[in-house]
Protein backbone atom coordinates (compact mmCIF):
# COMPACT_ATOMS: atom_id res chain seq x y z
CA UNK A 1 0.00 0.00 0.00
CA UNK A 2 1.14 3.50 -0.78
CA UNK A 3 1.11 6.50 1.56
CA UNK A 4 -2.21 8.02 2.63
CA UNK A 5 -2.87 11.46 1.19
CA UNK A 6 -3.57 14.22 3.69
CA UNK A 7 -6.50 15.24 1.49
CA UNK A 8 -8.42 12.16 2.67
CA UNK A 9 -8.56 13.58 6.21
CA UNK A 10 -9.89 17.01 5.29
CA UNK A 11 -13.58 17.69 6.05
CA UNK A 12 -15.73 16.95 2.99
CA UNK A 13 -16.84 20.56 2.58
CA UNK A 14 -13.43 22.11 3.26
CA UNK A 15 -12.11 24.01 0.24
CA UNK A 16 -8.28 24.16 0.00
CA UNK A 17 -8.66 27.38 -2.02
CA UNK A 18 -9.74 29.10 1.20
CA UNK A 19 -6.64 28.03 3.12
CA UNK A 20 -2.98 28.95 3.44
CA UNK A 21 -0.40 26.51 4.77
CA UNK A 22 1.90 27.68 7.54
CA UNK A 23 5.06 25.58 7.78
CA UNK A 24 6.53 26.90 11.03
CA UNK A 25 10.29 26.35 11.40
CA UNK A 26 13.04 27.26 13.87
CA UNK A 27 13.30 31.04 13.96
CA UNK A 28 16.79 31.30 15.39
CA UNK A 29 15.50 31.44 18.95
CA UNK A 30 12.98 28.66 19.50
CA UNK A 31 11.40 25.64 17.87
CA UNK A 32 7.71 25.96 17.00
CA UNK A 33 6.99 22.40 18.04
CA UNK A 34 7.92 23.34 21.63
CA UNK A 35 5.33 26.11 21.60
CA UNK A 36 2.75 23.79 20.06
CA UNK A 37 3.39 21.12 22.67
CA UNK A 38 3.76 23.31 25.74
CA UNK A 39 2.31 26.78 25.30
CA UNK A 40 -1.02 27.27 23.46
CA UNK A 41 -0.89 31.08 23.70
CA UNK A 42 2.62 31.21 22.26
CA UNK A 43 1.67 28.80 19.48
CA UNK A 44 -1.26 31.04 18.58
CA UNK A 45 1.18 33.97 18.30
CA UNK A 46 3.28 31.94 15.88
CA UNK A 47 0.26 32.06 13.59
CA UNK A 48 -0.37 35.79 13.89
CA UNK A 49 2.97 37.10 12.57
CA UNK A 50 2.94 39.09 9.35
CA UNK A 51 6.12 39.54 7.35
CA UNK A 52 6.46 42.15 4.62
CA UNK A 53 3.72 40.54 2.52
CA UNK A 54 0.16 39.74 3.49
CA UNK A 55 0.83 35.99 3.39
CA UNK A 56 -2.22 34.90 5.37
CA UNK A 57 -4.62 36.48 2.89
CA UNK A 58 -7.19 33.69 2.97
CA UNK A 59 -9.85 32.73 5.46
CA UNK A 60 -8.00 29.79 7.04
CA UNK A 61 -4.48 28.83 8.11
CA UNK A 62 -3.53 25.15 8.20
CA UNK A 63 -0.67 25.22 10.71
CA UNK A 64 2.22 22.79 10.96
CA UNK A 65 5.30 22.75 13.22
CA UNK A 66 8.52 21.19 11.96
CA UNK A 67 10.00 18.25 13.87
CA UNK A 68 13.37 19.01 15.48
CA UNK A 69 15.11 15.99 13.98
CA UNK A 70 13.40 15.30 10.64
CA UNK A 71 12.83 18.33 8.39
CA UNK A 72 10.26 16.44 6.29
CA UNK A 73 8.05 15.69 9.32
CA UNK A 74 5.46 18.22 10.52
CA UNK A 75 3.10 18.14 13.50
CA UNK A 76 -0.40 19.46 12.80
CA UNK A 77 -1.16 22.53 14.91
CA UNK A 78 -4.80 23.14 14.05
CA UNK A 79 -6.81 25.11 11.52
CA UNK A 80 -7.05 28.79 12.40
CA UNK A 81 -9.60 31.22 11.04
CA UNK A 82 -8.27 34.70 10.30
CA UNK A 83 -10.85 36.97 11.90
CA UNK A 84 -8.92 40.24 11.60
CA UNK A 85 -6.07 41.75 9.60
CA UNK A 86 -4.02 44.88 10.02
CA UNK A 87 -1.60 46.34 7.47
CA UNK A 88 1.45 46.63 9.74
CA UNK A 89 4.35 44.46 8.47
CA UNK A 90 6.70 42.58 10.81
CA UNK A 91 4.11 42.62 13.55
CA UNK A 92 1.52 40.25 15.00
CA UNK A 93 -0.97 41.78 12.60
CA UNK A 94 -3.43 38.90 12.29
CA UNK A 95 -6.22 37.98 14.68
CA UNK A 96 -6.87 34.26 14.58
CA UNK A 97 -9.29 31.84 16.21
CA UNK A 98 -8.74 28.10 16.47
CA UNK A 99 -11.47 26.12 14.71
CA UNK A 100 -11.84 23.03 16.85
CA UNK A 101 -14.66 21.86 14.57
CA UNK A 102 -12.20 21.52 11.69
CA UNK A 103 -9.93 18.50 12.33
CA UNK A 104 -9.75 19.36 16.03
CA UNK A 105 -9.16 15.74 17.18
CA UNK A 106 -6.02 15.59 15.01
CA UNK A 107 -4.35 18.63 16.59
CA UNK A 108 -0.96 17.67 18.10
CA UNK A 109 -1.57 14.05 17.06
CA UNK A 110 -1.28 14.10 13.27
CA UNK A 111 2.19 14.07 11.70
CA UNK A 112 2.36 15.08 8.05
CA UNK A 113 5.16 14.12 5.66
CA UNK A 114 6.25 16.66 3.05
CA UNK A 115 9.64 17.77 1.75
CA UNK A 116 9.62 21.47 0.92
CA UNK A 117 11.74 23.01 -1.81
CA UNK A 118 12.68 26.65 -1.45
CA UNK A 119 12.45 28.98 1.53
CA UNK A 120 8.78 29.97 1.37
CA UNK A 121 7.00 28.70 4.49
CA UNK A 122 3.56 30.16 3.77
CA UNK A 123 1.94 28.62 0.74
CA UNK A 124 -1.38 28.14 -0.97
CA UNK A 125 -2.80 24.83 0.20
CA UNK A 126 -3.79 23.55 -3.24
CA UNK A 127 -0.20 23.94 -4.46
CA UNK A 128 1.18 21.48 -1.89
CA UNK A 129 -1.71 19.24 -0.93
CA UNK A 130 -0.92 16.52 -3.45
CA UNK A 131 2.59 16.15 -1.94
CA UNK A 132 1.42 15.92 1.68
CA UNK A 133 0.88 12.49 3.21
CA UNK A 134 -0.09 11.09 6.61
CA UNK A 135 3.06 9.94 8.42
CA UNK A 136 1.60 9.07 11.83
CA UNK A 137 -1.40 9.62 14.10
CA UNK A 138 -0.49 9.21 17.77
CA UNK A 139 -2.76 7.97 20.54
CA UNK A 140 -2.03 10.98 22.76
CA UNK A 141 -1.42 14.64 21.85
CA UNK A 142 2.19 15.76 21.75
CA UNK A 143 3.10 17.38 25.07
CA UNK A 144 6.72 18.32 24.48
CA UNK A 145 9.88 16.26 24.54
CA UNK A 146 9.93 13.74 27.42
CA UNK A 147 12.27 14.12 30.39
CA UNK A 148 15.69 13.29 28.91
CA UNK A 149 17.36 11.97 32.07
CA UNK A 150 19.13 13.81 34.86
CA UNK A 151 22.46 13.69 33.03
CA UNK A 152 21.06 15.00 29.73
CA UNK A 153 19.37 18.23 30.77
CA UNK A 154 20.51 21.14 28.60
CA UNK A 155 17.53 23.47 28.43
CA UNK A 156 17.01 27.20 28.14
CA UNK A 157 15.19 29.19 30.78
CA UNK A 158 12.31 29.61 28.31
CA UNK A 159 12.03 25.83 28.04
CA UNK A 160 12.19 25.42 31.84
CA UNK A 161 9.43 28.02 32.18
CA UNK A 162 7.21 26.11 29.76
CA UNK A 163 7.87 22.82 31.56
CA UNK A 164 7.04 24.33 34.96
CA UNK A 165 3.99 26.19 33.64
CA UNK A 166 2.61 22.96 32.22
CA UNK A 167 3.46 21.06 35.40
CA UNK A 168 4.99 18.29 33.29
CA UNK A 169 4.64 15.18 35.49
CA UNK A 170 7.68 13.36 34.07
CA UNK A 171 9.95 16.31 34.89
CA UNK A 172 8.31 17.02 38.25
CA UNK A 173 8.52 13.40 39.44
CA UNK A 174 12.15 13.13 38.35
CA UNK A 175 13.27 16.35 40.07
CA UNK A 176 10.89 17.00 42.95
CA UNK A 177 12.52 14.70 45.49
CA UNK A 178 16.13 15.20 44.44
CA UNK A 179 18.87 17.38 45.88
CA UNK A 180 21.57 18.54 43.53
CA UNK A 181 24.11 20.99 42.21
CA UNK A 182 23.33 22.72 38.92
CA UNK A 183 24.92 25.20 36.55
CA UNK A 184 23.24 27.98 34.61
CA UNK A 185 25.38 29.10 31.67
CA UNK A 186 24.98 32.17 29.50
CA UNK A 187 25.11 30.61 26.03
CA UNK A 188 26.43 33.84 24.51
CA UNK A 189 29.23 34.64 26.94
CA UNK A 190 29.87 31.28 28.61
CA UNK A 191 29.56 32.87 32.05
CA UNK A 192 28.40 30.28 34.62
CA UNK A 193 26.36 30.40 37.76
CA UNK A 194 26.51 27.41 40.12
CA UNK A 195 23.61 26.76 42.47
CA UNK A 196 22.21 23.98 44.59
CA UNK A 197 19.00 22.55 46.00
CA UNK A 198 19.03 21.03 49.50
CA UNK A 199 17.09 21.01 52.73
CA UNK A 200 13.40 20.59 52.05
CA UNK A 201 13.72 22.20 48.61
CA UNK A 202 14.15 19.78 45.73
CA UNK A 203 15.48 20.66 42.30
CA UNK A 204 11.97 21.04 40.86
CA UNK A 205 11.02 23.62 43.48
CA UNK A 206 14.29 25.49 43.06
CA UNK A 207 13.99 25.65 39.28
CA UNK A 208 10.34 26.66 39.60
CA UNK A 209 11.62 29.76 41.37
CA UNK A 210 13.73 30.60 38.32
CA UNK A 211 10.72 30.04 36.08
CA UNK A 212 8.74 32.53 38.13
CA UNK A 213 11.35 35.22 38.83
CA UNK A 214 14.00 34.47 36.17
CA UNK A 215 16.83 35.20 38.64
CA UNK A 216 15.78 32.90 41.49
CA UNK A 217 16.68 35.55 44.07
CA UNK A 218 20.40 35.38 43.24
CA UNK A 219 22.22 38.72 43.38
CA UNK A 220 24.55 38.03 40.46
CA UNK A 221 21.82 36.70 38.19
CA UNK A 222 19.55 39.57 39.14
CA UNK A 223 22.24 42.03 38.02
CA UNK A 224 22.81 40.08 34.79
CA UNK A 225 19.07 40.09 34.09
CA UNK A 226 18.91 43.85 34.62
CA UNK A 227 21.81 44.33 32.20
CA UNK A 228 20.59 42.05 29.41
CA UNK A 229 16.77 42.04 29.59
CA UNK A 230 14.14 39.34 29.96
CA UNK A 231 14.08 38.18 26.32
CA UNK A 232 17.84 37.67 26.30
CA UNK A 233 17.68 35.87 29.63
CA UNK A 234 14.97 33.44 28.59
CA UNK A 235 16.80 32.60 25.36
CA UNK A 236 20.41 32.37 26.52
CA UNK A 237 20.46 31.13 30.11
CA UNK A 238 20.75 27.34 29.96
CA UNK A 239 20.27 24.83 32.80
CA UNK A 240 22.11 21.58 33.46
CA UNK A 241 22.62 19.30 36.46
CA UNK A 242 26.18 18.70 37.63
CA UNK A 243 25.35 16.21 40.40
CA UNK A 244 22.16 14.90 41.97
CA UNK A 245 21.19 12.77 44.98
CA UNK A 246 18.17 11.57 46.92
CA UNK A 247 16.61 13.77 49.61
CA UNK A 248 18.32 11.58 52.25
CA UNK A 249 21.70 13.05 51.30
CA UNK A 250 23.29 15.22 53.98
CA UNK A 251 22.93 18.93 53.22
CA UNK A 252 26.58 19.63 54.02
CA UNK A 253 27.64 17.23 51.28
CA UNK A 254 25.56 19.18 48.77
CA UNK A 255 27.02 22.48 49.98
CA UNK A 256 30.57 21.12 49.78
CA UNK A 257 30.03 19.91 46.22
CA UNK A 258 28.53 23.27 45.25
CA UNK A 259 31.68 24.97 46.55
CA UNK A 260 33.81 22.50 44.58
CA UNK A 261 32.02 23.24 41.31
CA UNK A 262 32.20 26.99 41.87
CA UNK A 263 35.96 26.57 42.09
CA UNK A 264 36.22 24.26 39.08
CA UNK A 265 34.08 26.44 36.82
CA UNK A 266 35.54 29.72 38.13
CA UNK A 267 31.99 30.93 38.61
CA UNK A 268 33.01 33.58 41.13
CA UNK A 269 35.83 35.10 39.07
CA UNK A 270 34.34 34.62 35.58
CA UNK A 271 30.66 34.09 36.27
CA UNK A 272 27.74 35.29 38.34
CA UNK A 273 28.31 33.77 41.79
CA UNK A 274 28.83 36.39 44.47
CA UNK A 275 29.73 34.09 47.37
Amino acid sequence: MGPISLATLLPPDFDPLTCKLHFAVFNGESHPIDALGNDPELWQRWNTWRNVNDDFNRRFIFSLAQDKHDPTLWLFGGIWEVVGRRPEPRQHSYDVALREDLMGPYTKRLYVRVALAGRNRRRNMEACLHDMTVALITEEPFGGDPFPGHDRINHSLAEIQAIVRQGRPDWRIALEHMKGVYVIHDAETGEPYVGSAYGDTGIWQRWSSYALTLHGGNVGLHAHLAATGEDYFRKNMRFALLEFWSMRTDDQHVIDRETYWKSVLLSRALGHNRN
